[in-house]
């Protein structure tokens, strides 16, 4: 929704905001030209490649390299004990276990050295001449490890007298988390007039990056340089100069194009010291690159939850509590935000656009024999929504009411505004029940009594499900807004917030144009490169568009500042009577003005003069460069409203999604046809979670879904085409009212999906069913209805 005060009319701005402007960089990555991390060769480049344990657990007796060390080509093989002394990776939120001490942290080096935990935890590496040879060199080091017992799921690993993976963490809990007032949950369950609840698995997940991980470590200048995809290089310089113990200042990170992450390639890895101390060591560019059987073993993995969820309702329906009592897998070792998904996410969103008064969550979070997990698309917010989501139909279903009344009762009136929440949270806008009517009108109601009756004649059983949500986003924290003037006449953009797949170019730009009239063609983006950062919060938790937009208004302001000392010079007048026009004239290009006349210049030409004259007087500004960082912003609040149809197939189990709408609220779009784009590759991902994807392990901790034949994500043809709309209500907590929409896709299909299955399975007497809804095991659920 473009600004209506604006002094113009927008709609005739081709590259300002609220335009569906197509991604600046498709045609470079559609003609080849990305460079990604894997497409670098350094002169003089070497190859890494890691050795990691075949166990799940064990204890490291011995491992041999002088085979490995003999064979061509090889520069080096590495164990713990070769290496320096590195600061442990360790997770430093600040979550704190129900009796108020802090979480207990792991302490991960880059090799194991005492025990292996999991299956993939690397042991050694191998540096060679070629790939091959580190290859062949890699499968010659000697392993003799003695297994242990494993441990692989929450509540076994809770159990009394479970295999423990570290002597200090008690009972495998690194976190006791207690959030909510319990005495006003228990005390609204005891006058409850109906309480639901269901037992929720949220299934663990690959998280399946289009492009594995690759680093490339060197030493430049006696600094370390890493060549790395990542989602921030500010945050990420600053993690790894600690775990080398050396200042920021002698740390370099160097992003190009990233091929997707999703959280999973946010934070340090153990590869990462691995090449930079090979680099020292044998003074060339050492290049570690992952294949895609070793990525199922090496990458975080998402999600991994069960959830005893508890819905309290008085005998109209109105929510009086919501309860979640929950075990949350870390895997072997704690990511920096691993704690975060099942205890503080869930507590902020299971509130979702619900009035509800009171909530609790309890969650252990225990370590296990498995891959590490960390954050994944949403990170605890589509997760949240799913539960409430899921419970609401459920009591819907056992009081005989209807589920869209349900939601509507409950829901935030827009007349609350500020809301403040149980969850503590404070929402400021939203119109939560015109939404869900918007969207059930847009789904086409009236014709769906015909496709039951379709899907029926063939064989099928019809399902809608609808998923009502609202997430909280990350809040926007310190964000750089640069706003560099080249003396080729283009404009760069310079913030800490990094594209991994999103396409931020061409909605900052249109900031920036819509901003400072700076023609849209002319502004380029400068993300991937910690030298050219003073701050930066990286890309993550919804927020970027709000951080990097935000920076980038406040530094077109300073830019202006600046220009109207420098356009009284160039034009000869007084300070006080210039004014900027942002889009003056046809062109719509910025142009300072003396005011009440004709005379101006346009502020393109104003940049390059400042940079022809060097005679300028002292109090000129020499360019009109700015380097600005915007402070924070509150979260803020994206929701909406998707409706599902899905047939079954009672004969195989086979389920397919049919039809698809969503109307979401993300407040002032800059870009519709990107943000459309976000809602569909999350949407995708949802069915992905909710139908198909499931990692398995083995009872020895073996990856059974370790290769896309075993593991199965969505494809086109699992897909309908999705018909989306908006009833945008903006945000006020930012300057560009925007409300953030990378991971509310996820959040609005988990439920969709599921309720549509379950509501496709409800004539045979099937209540729930976990995700993933996968054919063998809704063709179980309908054997065992017919027993």
């Amino acid at each position: 929704m473009p600004d209506t005060n604006l002094p113009f009319d927008p709609t005739r701005l081709k590259f300002g905001v609220g335009q569906p402007v197509p991604r600046s960089e498709d045609p470079i990555l559609l003609t080849g030209r990305g460079r990604y991390t894997d497409d670098i060769s350094l002169p003089g480049q070497v190859w890494a490649v890691m050795v990691r344990s075949p166990y799940a657990h064990g204890i490291i007796r011995g491992i041999g390299t002088e085979a490995a060390k003999a064979m061509p080509g090889v520069l080096g093989v590495y164990t713990a004990a070769d290496l320096p002394d590195f600061e442990p990776m360790t997770c430093g939120l600040p979550l704190k276990n129900a009796d108020g001490s802090p979480l207990v942290t792991t302490r991960r080096l880059p090799l194991a050295h005492d025990k292996v935990r999991h299956v993939g935890d690397p042991v050694a590496f191998v540096v060679a001449e070629t790939r091959d040879q580190a290859k062949d060199a890699a499968e010659a080091v000697e392993l003799d490890i003695e297994p242990l017992d494993a441990v692989l799921d929450a509540p076994a690993a809770a159990a009394p007298g479970a295999p423990l993976l570290y002597d200090y963490i008690p009972g495998n809990v690194v976190l006791d988390f207690a959030a909510g007032d319990g005495a006003k949950v228990a005390e609204a369950f005891a006058r409850a007039a109906h309480v639901t609840k269901l037992s929720l698995t949220n299934n663990r997940i690959v998280v399946a990056a289009m492009e594995p991980r690759s680093a490339i470590g060197t030493i430049e200048d006696g600094r370390y340089v890493l060549r790395v995809g990542c989602q921030g290089v500010h945050g990420l310089r600053h993690a790894l100069a600690t775990h080398l113990k050396v200042d920021a200042k002698d740390v370099r990170i160097l992003t190009g194009n990233v091929g997707g992450s999703f959280g999973m390639k946010a934070g340090l890895y153990p590869e990462y010291g691995c090449v930079l101390h090979a680099a020292k060591a044998l003074g060339r560019p050492v290049k570690w690159t992952d294949e895609r059987s070793g990525s199922f073993l090496s990458d975080a993995h998402g999600r991994d939850h069960e959830v005893e969820a508890e819905l309290a309702l008085d005998a109209d329906g109105r929510f009086l509590a919501v309860r979640l009592t929950s075990y949350a897998n870390v895997g072997a070792w704690l990511s920096a935000v691993s704690p975060m998904m099942g205890t503080a996410n869930f507590f902020k969103n299971v509130q979702s656009n619900y009035a509800t008064p009171a909530i609790e969550v309890r969650t252990k979070t225990l370590v296990t024999n498995t891959v590490p997990i960390s954050a994944y698309r949403g990170a605890g917010r589509p997760e949240g929504n799913y539960f409430m989501e899921r419970l609401i139909e459920q009591a819907a279903a056992e009081m005989g009411k209807d589920p869209v009344a349900l939601r509507k009762l409950n829901h935030i009136r827009p007349d609350a505004f500020p809301f403040n929440a149980a969850s503590g949270s404070v929402y400021d806008s939203g119109d939560f029940a015109a939404l869900i009517e918007e969207t059930i009108e847009f789904s086409d109601p009236g014709g769906y009594a015909a496709r039951v009756a379709a899907s029926k004649a063939k064989g099928l059983l019809r399902g809608r499900g609808i998923g009502n949500f609202l997430e909280v986003t990350a809040p926007p924290t310190k964000e750089q807004g640069g706003i560099r003037f080249e003396a080729d006449g283009t404009v760069t953009i310079i913030t800490g917030t990094l594209d991994y797949g999103q396409g931020h170019w061409s909605p900052f730009a249109q900031v920036l144009h819509q901003s400072l009239g700076v023609p849209f063609e002319k502004v380029r983006l400068l993300q991937g490169d910690s030298d050219e950062l003073v701050a930066g919060g990286g890309t993550g938790g919804s927020k970027s568009i709000m951080a990097s937009g935000a920076a980038i208004v406040e530094a077109s302001e300073k830019v202006i500042e600046k220009g109207r000392l420098a356009a009284a010079w160039a034009l000869e007048a007084a300070v006080g009577d210039i004014e900027f026009d942002a889009h003056g004239g046809d062109a719509f290009t910025g142009r300072f003005v003396i005011a009440g006349t004709d005379r101006g210049i346009g502020i393109m030409e104003l940049a390059a003069k400042l940079r022809s004259a060097p005679d300028r007087p002292a109090d000129v500004p020499a360019t009109l460069d700015v380097t600005h960082v915007f402070d924070q912003a509150p979260s803020a609040y994206p929701n909406g409203c998707h409706v599902c149809e899905v047939e079954v197939d009672p004969e195989t189990g086979i389920t397919r999604v049919d039809r698809y709408w969503a109307v979401n609220d993300f407040g002032v779009q800059v870009n519709p046809l990107m943000v459309a784009g976000q809602a569909h590759g999350g949407i995708a991902q949802g069915v992905g979670q909710a139908l198909l994807e499931r990692v398995v392990f083995s009872e020895d901790g073996q990856l059974l879904s370790g290769s896309y034949m075993d593991y199965a994500l969505p494809r086109a043809g699992d897909l309908p085409d999705i018909e989306t709309g908006s009833h945008s209500v903006p945000c006020t907590t930012n300057p560009l009212g925007a409300k953030g929409c990378g991971e509310a896709g996820c959040a609005g299909s988990l439920p969709a999906v599921m309720n549509a299955v379950v509501d496709a399975l409800k004539p045979l007497g099937i209540q729930h069913i976990d995700m993933p809804a996968t054919p063998e095991r809704v063709w179980m659920a309908i054997q065992a209805a017919k027993r």
